[in-house]
């Protein structure tokens, strides 16, 4: 019988992900998304179902309190489509974050007595959230065609837009991850900055209703424009400036790059405290 070994090389200078090694082990990955997933639904009376409330549910408080109340421009479209179109982006961000963030907390019996990638376990969230977005995604095509919203060729720009969401996602849940094993408070930052962000972010309002004194914020806030961007492809709203989409892109691989260059620094202290 064959035997299979595993050779664990020293960390050189720059701590750099083992990206063959992370290869090798796509088997832990994709096992570890499926586990989240069936965890996160058992012994749970709605299920999936909650998937698609809760952005229903907050699109359609947005468009009472933004839409009605606030009476705030919606760019032309129903108000409610508009906001569940900014919160389809805005769960799959939040998603990712939120539950890559505690992945090595909760994971540290696992983690402490079997060898793999550790930078694999908050990556794996990244599958259970995808799987929400598109349970959610197919109430956005219902959506669309409800209220006969027409289909343009920006639409193909769809699959970067989630891409921009998933590196960006990824990249603070790596960190935050990495932060979270020695610093156990961050378990408290992390949903204070999401919430933060939620309100920072034209989530449920259009840019045009940003006062120009303030609109700087929003222009240093990647988020802006992820959310314009799926707008744009999904709606047909207004397109981003060139520079705001590579602007964007160029954020979310940095942010992606950094977060797993802070995960693989930091993982050298891991067994000190797991």
């Amino acid at each position: 019988m064959a035997t299979r070994t595993t050779v664990i090389n020293p960390p050189g200078r720059l701590p750099l992900p083992a990206w063959r090694e992370m290869w090798e082990a796509r088997e832990v990955f994709t096992r570890f998304g499926i586990r989240d997933l069936k965890l996160r639904y058992r012994q749970t009376a709605l299920g999936v179902i909650w998937v698609v409330l809760q952005p229903l549910l907050s699109a359609g408080i947005f468009s009472i309190v933004f839409g009605q109340i606030a009476d705030l421009s919606s760019d032309g479209v129903p108000y409610f489509v508009f906001s569940f179109t900014g919160m389809l982006a805005w769960t799959l961000f939040n998603g990712i974050v939120s539950r890559a963030a505690p992945s090595l907390v909760n994971n540290q019996a696992l983690v402490s007595k079997v060898f793999f990638p550790r930078l694999l376990v908050p990556l794996s969230s990244v599958l259970s959230v995808l799987v929400d977005f598109l349970v959610a995604g197919v109430l956005m095509v219902g959506l669309i065609i409800w209220y006969d919203i027409p289909i343009t060729w920006a639409l193909l720009t769809l699959p970067l837009w989630i891409l921009a969401v998933i590196l960006l996602g990824s990249g603070l849940g790596m960190a935050a991850s990495a932060l979270m094993v020695k610093f156990r408070d961050i378990a408290y930052v992390v949903p204070f900055a999401l919430q933060t962000l939620l309100y920072a972010s034209p989530l449920a309002y259009s840019l045009s209703e940003v006062g120009e004194g303030i609109r700087w914020l929003f222009d240093i806030n990647p988020l802006t424009w992820i959310l314009e961007g799926f707008r744009w492809s999904l709606l047909g709203l207004a397109q981003p400036d060139t520079w705001q989409m590579a602007a964007t892109a160029g954020v979310s691989v940095a942010v992606f790059v950094g977060g797993a260059l802070i995960f693989s620094k930091m993982e050298r202290g891991f067994a000190d405290v797991i």
